[in-house]
């Protein structure tokens, strides 16, 4: 009896310490971010995927039934030669090389996924895969290959759907993503590497990933409203479908988080929702008509949320208006400062989500939305426009010229009077004085840039007022004691920054 206890204790302690191994090993980091597009030993134990409760099917189930409706896209580019500065040496071998070639055009090789979206051939994969491709092939599990014409892409959304002629085709189940929770189980199919038709599988691990992720493709209408998985994805994942498991796609996998451009822990999805309602655009016009409230916004801070006397540090901040001078956003009633809450009767607590709500929704549509202004509960009715509709401002503008000054000393802040030629480029209408100088142990540090930002106004305390010289700004902050709050807006001589709202508690 004694024997065999001192067994069971030694299998115990070396299962413990097994499994500690494992946790230990199990470390990973959070890095760059690349599209999961791929251009030109000892086996592991077999393991069972669970059992899903609804269907009761198991990871390979899944795959038996999903793989046969994913595809490898396979695409072909000319690259020009690169233009050669006259007396520059070569930088490397491929400059090496081109003072012999002619200079002549090469082809580039890339390679992707995708799935069958109807039986008559329309295919779902990302824009990225194909774009300013001069061929695209579409191989199927069967071995069968077609040639493939791009229908449309999409660079906001990453979303692109090519057709091959083909009938009778095995299509695959469009889920709803928004009834996904962090933590379910969920596949990624693919061809990753050129390894054709590779299963993975993992968790969901977040939703709604975006302002965080400085995706290749950001613009001023980008999308980005990741679903986060641990599901192994790599070059040539791009497309290829991540599926619950009912075998439903609930996303189009599309970038990787790593260092090395592979696999290092983390992959993200489009939404399946915002695919297909780009993708029947495509498929019914070739194009996608956007709709905007024609706002710029930006994630809400704790001093956002401390202003605004918010419970949590939720929302979206307005930062400005597209176009400048009007736009359905401002003709509502909706100010810069204001802090949307909800949008079409649903809750907004991030910058993706207001997309992702607002992009769901057609032109023409006048949807509900509330925020709060420094405090106060509004609501406002927002005709959504075309974004092609979007003018440009034109003002002229003066402004003499002084001395730097802290006038903003509770801030943290030296402004000087913002020269005319820079408030002519800038088009600021008559507003604004320079940051100079920004104290590192001020309440504006890591908010404010010295040399780079203009304040333009003083959106808070009200009454709402233009900052048109150094003493318009002192007049404005002299009575803020520590503790209290000022809300300013804030334009950049960056132009890819643009206008923003920075609100600051004085003395934090």
């Amino acid at each position: 009896m004694s024997a065999r206890f001192s067994r069971f204790r030694f299998a115990t302690a070396a299962v413990v310490s097994f499994g500690a191994g494992v946790l230990f090993a199990s470390g990973m980091d959070w890095t760059k971010i690349s599209w999961a597009q791929n251009s030109s030993g000892a086996r592991a134990p077999l393991v069972r995927g669970p059992m899903g409760p609804e269907t009761g099917a198991s990871f390979a189930d899944i795959a038996e039934r999903v793989t046969p409706a994913v595809v490898a896209v396979n695409t072909t580019r000319t690259a020009r030669p690169r233009a050669q500065i006259r007396g520059r040496p070569p930088q490397g071998m491929e400059d090496f090389l081109e003072q012999f070639g002619g200079q002549q055009p090469r082809q580039q090789r890339g390679e992707g996924s995708g799935f069958i979206l109807s039986a008559d051939g329309y295919i779902i994969t990302n824009n990225h895969v194909v774009a300013d491709a001069d061929q695209v092939s579409i191989t199927l599990s069967d071995g069968r290959v077609f040639k493939a014409r791009v229908v449309g892409a999409d660079s906001t959304t990453d979303v692109a759907v090519v057709k091959i002629d083909a009938k009778g085709l095995p299509t695959l189940t469009v889920g709803d993503d928004e009834r996904t929770r962090i933590g379910d189980w969920v596949l990624a199919i693919g061809n990753p590497l050129g390894l054709d038709f590779t299963v993975t599988a993992g968790i969901i691990s977040a939703k709604g990933r975006g302002a965080e992720l400085s995706m290749p493709n950001q613009g001023n209408f980008t999308i980005s409203d990741f679903i986060q998985t641990d599901a192994a994805i790599n070059p040539g994942n791009s497309g290829g479908p991540l599926v619950n498991l009912r075998g439903e796609v609930i996303g189009l996998n599309s970038a990787i988080q790593s260092q090395t451009g592979f696999y290092s822990g983390y992959g993200f999805a489009i939404p399946i929702t915002l695919v297909k309602n780009v993708a029947d655009a495509l498929i019914k016009d070739g194009r996608v008509r956007m709709p905007v409230m024609g706002v710029s916004v930006t994630r809400v801070d704790p001093e956002d949320a401390g202003i605004n006397g918010l419970a949590k540090v939720a929302g979206v901040k307005v930062a400005g208006f597209n176009p400048p001078d009007g736009g359905p956003a401002k003709a509502a009633g909706i100010e810069v400062g204001d802090v949307i809450t909800t949008v079409d009767g649903k809750p907004v607590d991030r910058v993706s989500a207001l997309q992702r709500i607002v992009r769901m929704r057609r032109i023409g549509d006048v949807i509900p939305v509330e925020v709060v202004r420094f405090g106060t509960k509004k609501s406002f009715r927002v005709k959504l426009v075309d974004a092609e509709a979007g003018g440009q401002l034109a003002v002229n503008t003066t402004e003499p010229t002084g001395t730097s000054s802290p006038a903003a000393g509770k801030l943290g802040l030296s402004v000087e009077a913002l020269p005319e030629e820079m408030a002519t480029r800038m088009k600021t209408n008559g507003r604004g004085v320079r940051v100079s100088e920004v104290s590192q142990d001020g309440p504006a540090r890591d908010k404010i840039a010295a040399g780079s930002d203009v304040l333009l106004e003083v959106l808070y305390p009200t009454p709402r007022r233009a900052i048109r010289s150094v003493t318009d700004l002192q007049n404005a902050i002299s009575g803020l004691k520590d503790g209290d709050y000022v809300s300013l807006l804030v334009q950049s001589l960056d132009p890819r920054v643009g206008q923003r709202v920075v609100n600051i508690r004085v003395g934090g």
